[in-house]
């Protein structure tokens, strides 16, 4: 019997009437003499599931947001071996694996990845996708014993050493158990038909090669969930453990490989003058050519294979401390190369910061399409996003022409990207998934269950990084709220806290919560807290969270600990429930010496009223209803100002910072006096 998933469904039975979240202050009184609509729900604390509960108690986790005293996570150790033969289409790799036990628990099965299997003919999935067949393991040992292929779970408690494949995931039963602190070793050797342009995230159109997810990868052993295998169905993402990568890949003379981490035999695979035009990039920062249109090919953009190579460079790569490894191949490539300064504001100030090689692969026919501006483009997001987050800790950063399916999709020191871009939408896809280099690979999320942990911030940090770069001229803080709030209106959205592979198939609803509402969520945080704090308790966040696997409790309690607020009913409304806010201003009135000023709250999730009051000379007085106001069960509250002849205009929340539903009932004008 496979053992049990804790996977924390989420029920969003989460409003009462009666009763409140612990208010920081005294609640406003409603007016005494308004009728008063009907009352509106008063959203709950937000509740631990039992698995985070116990990781609590356990100490791996606390109720600050940082990782406790006893907290741990597993670490792997790859050393791979593929050949690429593109006739074919056939990858045929062979490696080995070192995991080493952090945990305090004996572990007697480990569970695999084998994503490949997304192709194969009868596998689980929610998305069409091309059928190859999977993949065909050759090998598979452990703890230097054979391990042959069960067909009884290998689960099971009484079963022998031995293996079953349960669609993406294998489950290896050991020989012996790992102990607390042990180690143990793996072997395996496999193979698979790289899938054609349409596979989601990899693939192949016939002149470039973007493989990924391509070797059985460890599965993640966490102190909350255990093993997290649920399947890789296509649509959700992935839950990698972080480790160390020592990969040879063996493809024809005169292709240019990119990979996950840096190049490490590059006198036996580049001629001297690319490494000559690389160390121009490093100690420049021009944008260089280091592999031009009329040098593609053996013995000009590459070496030539030796003899007895049958045609064939091997080309090695390492990575340290990353959750994956992903490459790109084409005999086609151009090779475009710069550097980057990662620093934070601090570093630059005195002249401080790291070299990050950035490099860039594409096509002669993708100028047309802004490539030829691809170097600049990755080099201006690592900087801005070193400055903006923390500094990107890496020695290279690479963007790859990729499949049109590819899209764009993010591995660590790695991009691709598939399909026509201009020079806007290049830019955007590529600040996007560089901003990826910090959520998820940095800051190691699962992106299987909450994909808003990962996407919407890293939405979010995209609009900051597009600010700066087209200077103001291009808001996507407004497009992903006018996004989100379509959704709203049309009453299909879905609530973030929902497994990726749970949504609605065929409609935007996934899309919608995980990248374009959390990004939204995220600008009303950061309009709650105050830009300064927000950004402290953001880059906290980060800081505690970096190599490690935060839930979103994690991220909840660091903010609320760093802010020293509870926010529970701000969690709860926006992350747990589809509620909708709509302010509106309900009427405006002379009352004595003063004037009068109504406002309503009409839908069901409750935010601070912010409101800008314009004189005639045009002063502005900003006022504001306090959250505890609604949250006390009010649905309409009055505000006072004097002076009433010269106020002109009365705005809600005139920065937009907050996702009202109707702005058409936000702002009152005075009547212009004839």
């Amino acid at each position: 019997m496979r053992p049990s998933i804790l996977l924390p469904l989420i029920v969003a039975a989460a409003c009462t009437t009666a009763g409140s979240p612990r208010p920081a202050e005294s609640p406003a009184a409603p007016d005494a003499g308004a009728v008063q609509p009907p009352a509106r729900p008063r959203p709950y604390p937000v509740f631990e599931s039992k698995v985070f509960e116990r990781a609590v108690a356990r100490g791996t986790r606390t109720r600050t947001g940082v990782p406790g005293a006893r907290y741990w996570q597993q670490y792997a150790r790859y050393k791979l071996e593929a050949e690429l033969d593109p006739p074919s289409k056939r990858l045929t790799g062979r490696g080995t694996v070192r995991y080493e036990n952090r945990s305090p628990d004996t572990l007697r099965i480990v569970a695999v990845r084998l994503y490949q299997n997304l192709f194969a003919p009868d596998a689980e999935r929610n998305e069409r996708v091309p059928v190859t067949g999977g993949v065909t393991l050759s090998r598979v040992a452990a703890q230097g014993r054979v391990l042959a292929e069960r067909a009884t779970a290998a689960t099971d408690v009484d079963s022998a050493p031995g293996y079953q494949v349960d669609g993406t995931t294998a489950w290896l039963r050991l020989p012996s158990p790992i102990a607390p602190g042990g180690t143990a070793d793996f072997e395996f050797a496999w193979s698979f038909v790289v899938p054609p342009d349409g596979a989601p995230r990899e693939g192949t159109d016939g002149e470039i090669f973007y493989v990924a997810y391509w070797y059985p990868q460890i599965a993640v052993y966490d102190d909350v969930t255990g093993w997290q295998a649920d399947p890789y169905r296509g649509n959700a993402e992935f839950y990698m453990g972080y480790g160390d990568y020592d990969v040879s890949l063996t493809v024809p003379e005169g292709w240019l490989v990119t990979a996950t981490g840096t190049l490490q035999n590059a006198d036996a695979v580049l001629p001297a003058a690319q490494r000559e035009r690389l160390a121009q990039a490093r100690r420049t920062g021009e944008v260089v050519h280091v592999v031009r249109d009329d040098e593609r090919g053996a013995g000009r953009g590459t070496l030539r294979a030796p003899a007895g190579a049958r045609g064939r460079l091997t080309w090695r790569f390492a990575a340290g401390g990353v959750r994956d490894f992903a490459f790109g191949t084409s005999d086609k490539y151009l090779w475009d190369a710069t550097r980057a300064l990662a620093a934070d504001s601090a570093s630059l100030s005195t002249g401080g910061g790291d070299t990050v090689m950035i490099h860039s692969f594409y096509r002669p026919e993708r100028r047309a399409w802004a490539w030829d501006r691809s170097a600049a483009y990755a080099r201006h997001s690592i900087e801005f996003l070193s400055r903006y987050l923390w500094p990107y800790p890496w020695p290279q950063m690479t963007a790859v022409d990729g499949v049109v399916s590819c899209s764009g999709m993010e591995y660590p020191m790695l991009t691709c990207i598939g399909g026509r871009r201009d020079t806007l939408l290049l830019y955007s896809v590529t600040v996007h998934e560089i901003a990826h280099m910090w959520f998820p690979m940095q800051v190691g999320s699962d992106e299987q269950r909450f994909a808003w942990q990962d996407e919407g911030l890293t939405r979010f940090n995209q609009a900051q990084a597009m600010r700066e770069y087209f200077r103001g001229s291009y808001d996507l803080e407004t497009i992903a709220r006018e996004q989100y709030l379509a959704l709203a209106r049309a009453g299909e959205e879905v609530e973030l806290m929902r497994h990726g592979d749970l949504y609605p198939p065929g409609t935007p609803a996934y899309g919608i919560a995980s990248y374009a509402k959390m990004a939204t969520n995220t600008v009303a945080l950061r309009a709650l807290l105050g830009d300064s704090l927000f950004l402290r308790a953001y880059r906290e966040y980060g800081r505690r969270w970096r190599g490690k696997h935060p839930q979103p409790y994690d991220f909840w309690n660091t903010v609320e600990d760093v802010a020293g607020r509870d926010l529970d009913w701000f969690w709860r409304s926006w992350w747990y429930e589809t509620w909708t806010l709509d302010h509106a201003i309900a009427g405006v009135r002379a009352a004595g010496d003063g004037l009068e000023i109504t406002v309503e709250d009409r839908g069901l999730a409750p935010m601070p009223a912010r409101i800008a009051v314009t004189r005639h000379d045009g002063r502005v007085q900003r006022l504001e209803v306090p959250v505890n106001v609604w949250l006390a069960g009010a649905r309409r509250h009055t505000l006072r100002v004097a002076d009433p002849s010269s106020v002109v205009r009365v705005e809600l929340d005139p920065e937009k910072r907050f996702p009202d539903i109707d702005r058409a009932n936000d702002v009152w004008t005075a009547a212009v006096r004839s």
